[in-house]
């Protein structure tokens, strides 16, 4: 598949602009068993010590902490999802970014700052601080100038990459289930 350019990119940033603040919608659930492995769910369990049930966040570690564990800011990865629809081109290529959760929402930190928290499904997560950013697999499945795109000034400013969440309270949660800042 022929990767956008940051020219094609640019031009969608107008509809990404138009992600509501508030009540968005839960578009995508991705379950990642293993290393390289996607499992797209209709509903999934969230659980504070587990993340996301079934996902590897918890077994594969991170090198973000000093013994190599599970860094608990970074239980949950959550994507704008009109930001992957364009740079994936294709819906059956959103899992390929490697998050989790996919929302119609305005991640930006202006709109959800460290500590938000977030209701979904019967589920409550709290947006965390540590920042989201893309990696070599993210340039190899979508290209240099998508990376670039979502790391830009504008990209961080927007979060366009995404957010790190914990949860906070455990639940259910289901795809197209409404997204809700709710008080901490």
């Amino acid at each position: 598949m022929r990767h956008l350019t940051q020219d094609e990119l640019e031009k969608g940033l107008e509809h990404i602009l138009k992600s509501p603040k508030d009540g968005g919608e839960l578009n995508l659930i991705v379950r990642r068993p293993g290393v390289e492995e996607r499992e797209v769910l209709n509903e999934g369990m969230l659980d504070p010590v587990y993340g996301l049930k079934g996902d590897n966040w918890l077994t594969r570690g991170s090198r973000a902490t000093a013994d190599g564990s599970a860094h608990p800011e970074m239980q949950l990865n959550i994507m704008n999802s009109r930001v992957i629809a364009l740079v994936a081109q294709e819906p059956e290529r959103w899992a390929l970014a490697g998050d989790q959760l996919y929302i119609d929402m305005d991640l930006s930190p202006e709109n959800l700052p460290p500590g938000t928290r977030l209701s979904i499904g019967s589920a409550v997560l709290e947006v965390t601080s540590p920042p989201h950013t893309g990696c070599r697999k993210f340039v190899a499945r979508f290209g240099k100038d998508a990376m670039l795109f979502v790391n830009s000034g504008v990209g961080k400013q927007l979060n366009l990459r995404g957010i790190n969440a914990k949860v906070v309270t455990a639940g259910t949660i289901r795809t197209n289930d409404r997204v809700n800042q709710t008080a901490g």
